[in-house]
């Protein structure tokens, strides 16, 4: 796409149209719901207006190829058009790809049930914080999805390895900043897949490279589907002597907005992690 066919396509595009397109790009998948949620907050009626209003601009965006739906809808047809999941259109693609200076291409095609489910999750965790954001709890300064939060360090032999987190963020409460890395757990792995990622985190953290650059080391928060998926990974993270518990946090969904904006952790259940523990850094500090 040339620079003449950007500003062409841009003509027609709003600002938010432009935003809707930069989010979808970034998350990779959207649901109907979560573009409501961040464009679409303020300014309407009542909550069926925005919905409305929502869906006319998106399928507006669909007529251009800008964006596509996804066949298969979040909750069944009963969810109706809070369901529809979204992904860019080739057009959007290429705009996206061109305004932002990216060479490669990434293809769109229809994602598998599992990539779907665990990609909306973290989009979810996403929403979530910008919704705190906007409702004045805290401040969130940093929002990086994959694969921009992945970080590439020597491992102790000598080889290179990646840490890949669902999310990264820095919200600032006070005066102070908590720096996070987020996993999207949906109770799909078994307990020791996940503490061997606990195991790279704590290989990633012994480089010391972020501490050296942020003089601290981020919380690492599991948020999972229920209480009994948190048992079953705090217990998982108990019994591992090798584990650093205090690095670690395992929260329910429900309790995700709690441990965000208040920094510390839902009621205790049998096996969980220490308090919360995540260091602190005076605000005005950088990813």
């Amino acid at each position: 796409m040339s620079p003449a066919d950007v500003t062409a396509l841009l003509v027609h595009l709003s600002d938010r149209d432009v935003s809707i397109l930069q989010s979808i790009s970034a998350h990779r998948l959207l649901t109907t719901a979560h573009i409501r949620r961040l464009h679409f907050a303020r300014g309407h009626a009542s909550l069926g207006a925005a919905a409305g209003a929502v869906m006319r601009v998106l399928t507006r965006l669909e007529a251009k190829n800008l964006v596509a739906r996804l066949a298969r809808r979040i909750g069944g047809v009963r969810a109706g058009s809070s369901g529809i999941t979204w992904q860019l259109g080739a057009t959007g693609e290429r705009l996206i790809r061109t305004m932002e200076g990216k060479k490669y291409r990434r293809r769109f095609i229809e994602p598998g049930t599992a990539f779907a489910a665990h990609t909306l999750a973290t989009a979810e965790l996403a929403v979530t914080l910008r919704e705190l954001d906007q409702a004045g709890d805290l401040e969130v300064t940093t929002i990086e999805t994959e694969p921009s939060c992945w970080r590439s360090f020597t491992g102790p032999h000598g080889t290179l390895e990646w840490l890949k987190p669902d999310l990264f963020a820095i919200t600032v409460s006070g005066d102070f900043e908590d720096h996070w890395y987020l996993e999207a757990d949906l109770a799909t792995e078994h307990p020791t897949v996940v503490v061997r990622k606990a195991k790279a985190y704590q290989r990633y953290a012994a480089t010391g490279g972020y501490q050296a650059r942020h003089g601290l080391f981020p919380a690492v928060g599991w948020v999972v589907p229920d209480a009994a998926r948190r048992r079953a990974l705090s217990t998982a993270f108990a019994a591992d002597p090798a584990i650093q518990r205090d690095l670690f946090q395992v929260v329910t969904t429900a309790e995700f907005k709690q441990l965000m904006a208040s920094g510390a952790p839902g009621p205790p259940t049998v096996a969980e992690p220490a308090p919360h523990t995540q260091l602190l850094t005076p605000k005005g500090g950088t990813p």
